[in-house]
């Protein structure tokens, strides 16, 4: 019997709570000096404690029951970091950056979309271009969690624009969700006989049903608990504490209700997020507060090392349709340098919040998918 099959739980337990500890011994020795952040460690950490390296912490090997811990994993990592965004930002950010925020998500998506799909069409011959754009529709997205190493912490505060700092945070939470109908698309003309009835399954269901009214859900139930807890405060009822413990429950809540009914639970956090804080009364009462930003370190270290544990490197070769790590690596340098950069380069001009080409180059790598390294100084790109 091995150490994982042996311990269980106690492993998993051992393997984040230590990399948390030692990381926050040396956070700032990390963040601010050698530029590295929790997520790029901890990723290294849980590949090294994965099965290939020291065999202690697999989470391959529970059985059938592996992928849905980690889709429920991730669910919970990435709701918390999307409702901890929207409470984050300014009050009714949404309605006063609308045009840019429009600007910067749809079009962006779509031709990093499109992008993406060509340069895997041409690395990968045997796929078809359909199967394609349904891959390319999952590495749309720009990731929260990892986006907010980049625009968060003391030293991007210092050289990082504050607009910056909010459009590419709100941008991220915001295309998270919205990758959802570019993937669904693909699903239907794959799955459905015409593509009419693909096309109206695409538009009922990708976009009314699970976009759009997961969206509604989110911010009516967002609206809803703000006015509740704004009464309970008034009489007495809630405690600051209480306020602050938000973040986690109705994140969760919220996921809970909306996945039920089938809808964007993704979006739905977010938009409840920026709901609860429209008028600047909830963050009024968790001004100061450290919890939120103690538990957003843990789950997203959590999250990461589990994510390094779990990589399955038996699969970055598969001769039969062509993935070879040579071909993979090419793939991910190609990501990085079209999949947003010539996009954002394009339309900064039309982003009030973008003031320079230097901002719009930055804004298109680092806030791409989040970058491994950070934060970083716009005062270090060259200047014309």
């Amino acid at each position: 019997m091995g150490l994982t099959e042996a311990t269980g739980p106690s492993v998993t337990y051992m393997c984040i709570g230590g990399f948390v500890v030692a990381f926050s011994m040396f956070s700032l020795l990390a963040r601010e000096k050698i530029y590295v952040n929790e997520v790029v460690l901890g990723t290294a950490y849980g590949i090294f404690m994965g099965p290939y390296f020291a065999g202690v912490f697999d989470p391959r090997s529970w059985g059938s029951v592996s992928d849905e811990v980690t889709l429920e994993v991730m669910r919970i990592v990435l709701a918390t970091g999307l409702f901890a965004i929207g409470v984050e930002l300014p009050r009714a950010y949404m309605a006063t950056h609308a045009k840019s925020l429009l600007a910067m998500v749809v079009p962006t998506m779509a031709i990093g979309w499109v992008i993406v799909a060509g340069l895997l069409r041409a690395l990968f011959p045997q796929l078809n271009f359909i199967s394609c754009l349904a891959i390319s529709a999952c590495l749309t997205p720009t990731d929260p969690i990892i986006c907010a190493a980049i625009v968060g912490g003391t030293f991007a505060r210092q050289h990082v624009p504050v607009n910056l700092r909010h459009i590419l945070s709100a941008e991220s939470a915001a295309n998270d969700g919205l990758a959802y109908p570019f993937l669904s698309l693909t699903i239907y003309l794959t799955l459905e006989g015409t593509r009419g009835i693909a096309f109206t399954h695409w538009i009922l269901i990708g976009w009314l049903y699970q976009v759009i009214l997961g969206t509604a859900t989110g911010a009516a139930l967002g609206l809803l608990f703000s006015y509740v807890m704004k009464c309970s405060h008034k009489r007495g009822f809630i405690d600051r504490e209480s306020y602050v413990a938000q973040y986690l429950a109705l994140a969760v809540f919220i996921i809970g209700i909306v996945s039920t009914i089938g809808s964007d639970d993704l979006l739905a956090t977010f938009a409840a997020g920026c709901a609860i804080s429209w008028d600047g009364n909830f963050n009024t009462h968790i001004e100061g507060e450290t919890f939120a930003s103690v538990i957003d370190l843990v789950l997203n270290c959590g999250c990461f090392i589990y994510i390094g544990a779990w990589l399955p490197f038996q699969s970055f070769s598969i001769p039969a349709i062509g993935i070879t790590p040579s071909r993979l690596v090419a793939l991910a340098f190609g990501i990085m340098l079209l999949r947003r950069i010539p996009a954002i380069l394009i339309l900064y001009r039309w982003i009030p919040e973008i003031q320079s080409w230097r901002e719009a180059l930055f804004s298109g790598h680092f806030g791409k998918a989040g970058s491994p390294f950070g934060p970083y100084n716009l005062e270090d790109l060259p200047t014309l």
